[in-house]
């Protein structure tokens, strides 16, 4: 049989092999980091604006306010939606920087040299001969994001509780997306509001 015949064979049995196997990967630990100046037992009308400005007002910083909206209406705030001043404010900040790359190994490999097929998470074929090399694999961004929220008394303008939630995600993979991300962040957050003060602790 023609080797370019052969090479063809043993490229589709090797990524239907590979098809069978699929990974899976859980999302990330968020470290949480609380202050506060003791319980708020008041629960009030609260606005949620951006830490510095109209300026950081944008489709993701959306995402993110929305989140937090989410979650002080589950601890019994009302959020402000008309002009009258609210009680509170929610102060929102996100940060997403990339804190490098790597390239995945690509799922099936060809090797001219050992006339075998394995399966697995990678499979290999040999046809005879010294070379191996790979098919597939992709090139993955490590995501760093932080969601940062202080809520402010309105009437003198006193934080009166802070926090900053910070986690890793990977391009293409579970928790990479913003909405899902700005929603566990900001669960993460206020779970067990308001926390303990100065203490950081991770959330999974």
């Amino acid at each position: 049989m023609p080797v370019n015949k052969f090479l063809g064979i043993a490229v589709v049995g090797a990524a239907l092999l590979a098809g069978g196997c699929t990974t899976t990967s859980r999302n990330a630990p968020i470290d949480v980091t609380r202050y506060h100046i003791g319980a708020l037992s008041e629960r009030t009308t609260i606005a949620i604006e951006p830490m510095t400005g109209a300026a950081q007002i944008s489709p993701e910083f959306q995402l993110y306010a929305d989140a937090v909206a989410t979650e002080v209406a589950r601890l019994g705030f009302v959020r402000s939606t008309s002009d009258m001043a609210s009680g509170y404010i929610a102060a929102v900040s996100f940060t997403r920087t990339s804190r490098g790359a790597y390239r995945e190994p690509p799922p099936v490999s060809i090797g001219l040299g050992g006339g075998s097929v394995s399966g697995g998470r990678r499979s290999g074929v040999g046809l005879g001969g010294g070379l191996s090399f790979g098919i597939g694999g992709k090139t993955r961004e490590v995501m760093g994001t932080e969601l940062w929220v202080q809520l402010r008394r309105r009437s003198d303008n006193t934080t009166v509780w802070e926090g900053r939630a910070i986690t890793e995600s990977v391009s293409g993979k579970p928790g990479s997306d913003p909405r899902d991300q700005a929603a566990r962040l900001a669960r993460a957050l206020f779970k067990d509001f308001p926390g303990e003060s100065g203490i950081t602790t991770t959330v999974k």
